[in-house]
Formats: structure tokens, C-alpha cells, sequence
């Protein structure tokens, strides 16, 4: 970098790209005439003002801003600009340009520092205060918790789609349906807060999906997203760890958050480390499995196995569950509407999810209803109870 001149005047454009604290040198320049009276007036350092603004003229050269040298043609978040070709005529005036651009890599850091650091602040130091064990519950019974993609993060206009959605409607619906649910859930020992998959509405900042790059309909930035998903999960888990003695917790990974739904599995494994009626599964597998009793629960989000295929797939995975179980049942999301399929040995179900639709399944058609359940297993008799709690329950 070089060293601060005596004194230098700015490009007033440049505040496109700059910081709280950028914009304000920005503004002490140009109201003294120069970084040297500005840094005068604010009472501090040239050079502090120097190496602010040269970060700043680096940004915005990242997104094609650099007029000294004939870079005027900028990029969209969250893409910088790769290479500047530009031709000059005889004169040596620039006649055009060719701009590439790519996607900044520095940006998948920066979401997971500002992560992490909201972590710090409200994870009580990656530590969960230790919740009181249920007086009462019951050994035999296991209660399972489907959380049918919940898409944190996904936008909806009621306009185009009937219903309205967004991140802080996300957070509502589903805490006050866990809330409603454990409130009506026997008082099983054991608990599985099962999420289906696509818990988050997009992966990362680019805000396509994984796979095949189709554009995302998303409410806010993706680090809030992450923040405000792993406080719901918190908060869900908590409540669960009221009504039962001990906790699972499964991150199905899905199509459209393979690597989101590992990192939260992660942040809640550290969250409750200290908490031992919570076990959260850190299996980057597409495919889980409990046994309990003579009862075997699989989980895969949908968008792997076909649902016809799954019975002998757990078969093959879990040859000696299978033998030793009488109740096989598949849990999976992916498609959004519930169906239930018996196949011999194994019943395959989907269920709804609590999230709106977005513009593209409002235009196709789509119109399933939106609902959560909780469902009870007994070690001997399989399902012995079902309690639902539709959308309309948590505005009523």
C-alpha cells in the first residue's frame, strides 16, 4: 500500500460500497476540503483516514468501480469482478470493455464469521443452561416430532401466492407449533425432533439451489437467516426437553441445504454439549435409522431413493433391525403434501410443511395444506397416537 499524501480528495460515488464508519470520512472530506482537514476536524490520525479510504477503493474495484483505471462498469452482490479487458483507440481514449465476473469466495467467510460471532454472543459461550428432567415419562413410549422442510428463509408475497412469509414468520409458526405439539404429546421418555430437510430456504448467499441453480425467492440476508434458524431449533429443543428425558435431535440434509443443515447440527451439538438428555446426530449420512423396541424409523429428506425403493434400503442397511422389528416406518419431506404408502415390511409417509408457497409452486399449482405433527410409537405396538397442529391453530 502506498504512503498517505499530503492531503487527497474523493469520489463522493465510492459511498456505494462504504462502511458506517467509511461514509463518515467520506463526509468529513468532502465538507474540509481534504483527508488531512477531516482527519483535523475528527480528531484523529491521516493515516487512519488513508487506509480506511484505500479499503474502500478496493471493495469497490472488486465490484468494477476503479474510474483511474477505466473501471466503471460494476457487478451485483455477491459476485466480483474477475478481469477487465478494455481497448483504446489511437488517442488512447478507451473505447469499450468486457467485464467478467464470479462469485466472491470471501463472502462464504464473512456470512460464517458474522455467524459465529452472533453465536458467541447469545450461545451463552457455546453452553445451554441445564433444563430440569421431567418428574414423569413413560419408558415404553417414543414421540417423534417430523418437521416437514421448513424452509428458513423463503419469501412470499400474498398478492401472488395468498399467503404471506418471510424469516420472522418461519420462527413463529414453528416454535408455536412445537409449542402446541409437546404441550399435547404424551410423556414419552424419548423424544426425536426429526428435521425433514430444507430447513433453510437456500444453502448459501448466492440464493440458488445447490444442485441446478434455480433462483430462490429469499427474505433477508443469509447470516440472519442462519441466526434466526438456530434460535428456533434452540428454542424447540428446549421445549422438548420439558415433556421428555432424553432428546434426538436429526439435521436431514436437503436438496436445497446440504451443507447448511451439517453446520447447524454442529452449532447445536456445541450449543447442548454440556446438556447429556440431548444427543444431536452428526452424520453426514442421507439416510438415518432408530430402533426402538420392535419399532424401526428411517429418515431421508426425498430427493435421493425414490419412495418405492426405501423399504429395501433399510433392509439392507439395518438387516438385523428389520428381522428383530414388526413396525418399519420411512419419515421423509421433499414434496411438501403428506402421503402414506404401505409396501410389504414398511410404511413410506411424506408430510406438509408449515411454509408458504413460493412463486413458482404458486404458479404450477401447487395448493397442499400446511401442518405439523407430533407422533407417539410404543415400544410393542408401534404408532399408538397422532396429534396435528395445522397452520390455521397459530393464528387463531
Amino acid at each position: 500500500m502506498q504512503k498517505p499524501t499530503a492531503d487527497y480528495h474523493i469520489d463522493p460515488k465510492l459511498k456505494e460500497w462504504a462502511t458506517p464508519a467509511q461514509a463518515r470520512y467520506l463526509d468529513a472530506i468532502e465538507q474540509y476540503g481534504g483527508g488531512r482537514a477531516a482527519a483535523r476536524a475528527l480528531k484523529i490520525d491521516n493515516t487512519s483516514i488513508f487506509h480506511a479510504i484505500a479499503r474502500l477503493k478496493k471493495k469497490a474495484a472488486l465490484k468494477g468501480y476503479s474510474p483511474e483505471h477505466n473501471m466503471t462498469r460494476t457487478v451485483p452482490d455477491p459476485f466480483v469482478v474477475k478481469g477487465v479487458s478494455t481497448y483504446y483507440d489511437k488517442e488512447g481514449n478507451a473505447k469499450g470493455q468486457w467485464v467478467k465476473s464470479a462469485l466472491r469466495e470471501e463472502r462464504a467467510e464473512a456470512v460464517i464469521r458474522e455467524f459465529t460471532d452472533w453465536l458467541a454472543q447469545h450461545g451463552a459461550r457455546g453452553m445451554a443452561p441445564i433444563s430440569a428432567a421431567p418428574t414423569m415419562s413413560d419408558d415404553d413410549l417414543l414421540a417423534v416430532y417430523p418437521m416437514g422442510d421448513p424452509h428458513f428463509g423463503l419469501y412470499s408475497w400474498a398478492a401472488e401466492t395468498e399467503d404471506d412469509f418471510d424469516l420472522s414468520e418461519a420462527e413463529r409458526v414453528t416454535c408455536g407449533a412445537v409449542d402446541r405439539l409437546v404441550a399435547a404429546s404424551p410423556p414419552a421418555k424419548r423424544a426425536l425432533l426429526l428435521n425433514l430437510g430444507d430447513f433453510t430456504h437456500a444453502d448459501d448467499s448466492s440464493n440458488l439451489t445447490p444442485g441446478h441453480g434455480n433462483a430462490l425467492d429469499v427474505d433477508t440476508r443469509y447470516g440472519k437467516v442462519a441466526q434466526v434458524g438456530l434460535r428456533a431449533l434452540i428454542h424447540c429443543v428446549r421445549r422438548l426437553l420439558e415433556k421428555h428425558e432424553q432428546v434426538d435431535v436429526w439435521m436431514m440434509p436437503g436438496n436445497h441445504d446440504p451443507h447448511v443443515s451439517f453446520m447447524l447440527a454442529l452449532c447445536l451439538d456445541s450449543f447442548f454439549n454440556n446438556e447429556l438428555r440431548v444427543k444431536v446426530d452428526l452424520s453426514p449420512s442421507l439416510y438415518r435409522y432408530m430402533r426402538f423396541g420392535k419399532v424401526l424409523i428411517g429418515s431421508h429428506h426425498g430427493h435421493g431413493a425414490k419412495g418405492n425403493d426405501l423399504p429395501l434400503i433399510m433392509a439392507a442397511d439395518r438387516p438385523e433391525d428389520w428381522g428383530q422389528t414388526t413396525w418399519r416406518h420411512w419419515l421423509c419431506g421433499h414434496i411438501h403434501h403428506w402421503t402414506a404408502k404401505e409396501h410389504p415390511g414398511a410404511i413410506v409417509e411424506t408430510f406438509r410443511t408449515l411454509a408458504a408457497k413460493d412463486a413458482w409452486h404458486a404458479g404450477k399449482g401447487y395448493r397442499s395444506g400446511r401442518d405439523m405433527n407430533v407422533i407417539t410409537y410404543h415400544k410393542e405396538f408401534g404408532e399408538i397416537q397422532r396429534t396435528r397442529c395445522d397452520i390455521a391453530m397459530l393464528s387463531a
